[in-house]
C-alpha cells in the first residue's frame, strides 16, 4: 500500500510530467494489442514514435532482449528496452535507475496495459534486467 501511494505521488509530480521522454515502439503491423499499449503510453503523456516491423525477432536480438522475456512489441527509451505490456508508471520509475538495461513483462498477461479484457486482471510481474544480466521483480500486479 505504501509503495502504491509513493508511486502515485511520484507520478503526480508536475515536474515529472514535463520530463516524460519520447519513446520508440517497434511492433508487428498486424498486432492490435500493440496499438492499445501505444494508446496507454500516449494517455500517460508519452510522445510515441510507432515503427512497423516485419522481423521483430531481429529487433529484440539487436536490443538485447532476453528470449525468455519476449512479448509482442519492444520499445526503446533512453537507450534501454521495454519489452511487452509494461505499465507507463514502471517505465517512468526505470528512468531513476540508471543501472537497468530494460524492463519486461513476458508473454501477454490479461489486464496489463493493452491487454484489457473486461474486468479480468491476471497477476503479472514487471521484471528489471540490470547491466550484469541479473533480474528482479520491479513491480507486481495487481
Amino acid at each position: 500500500m505504501l509503495r502504491a501511494l509513493l508511486l502515485f505521488v511520484f507520478l503526480s509530480s508536475p515536474l515529472l510530467a514535463a520530463e516524460q521522454p519520447d519513446i520508440d515502439v517497434y511492433r508487428d503491423p498486424n498486432c492490435g494489442c500493440c496499438s492499445a499499449w501505444i494508446d496507454h503510453l500516449r494517455d500517460n503523456g508519452f510522445a510515441v514514435r510507432d515503427h512497423l516491423e516485419s522481423n521483430m525477432a531481429a529487433v529484440k536480438a539487436h536490443l538485447g532482449v532476453p528470449a525468455d522475456m519476449a512479448s509482442c512489441h519492444t520499445a526503446v527509451i533512453d537507450g534501454r528496452f521495454i519489452e511487452g505490456h509494461v505499465p507507463a508508471a514502471d517505465i517512468l520509475l526505470m528512468r531513476s535507475q540508471p543501472d537497468l538495461l530494460g524492463l519486461a513483462v513476458p508473454g501477454m498477461p490479461i489486464g496489463s496495459p493493452g491487454m484489457e479484457i473486461g474486468d479480468r486482471v491476471d497477476a503479472y510481474d514487471v521484471i528489471s534486467i540490470d547491466q550484469q544480466g541479473e533480474r528482479r521483480v520491479l513491480t507486481s500486479y495487481p
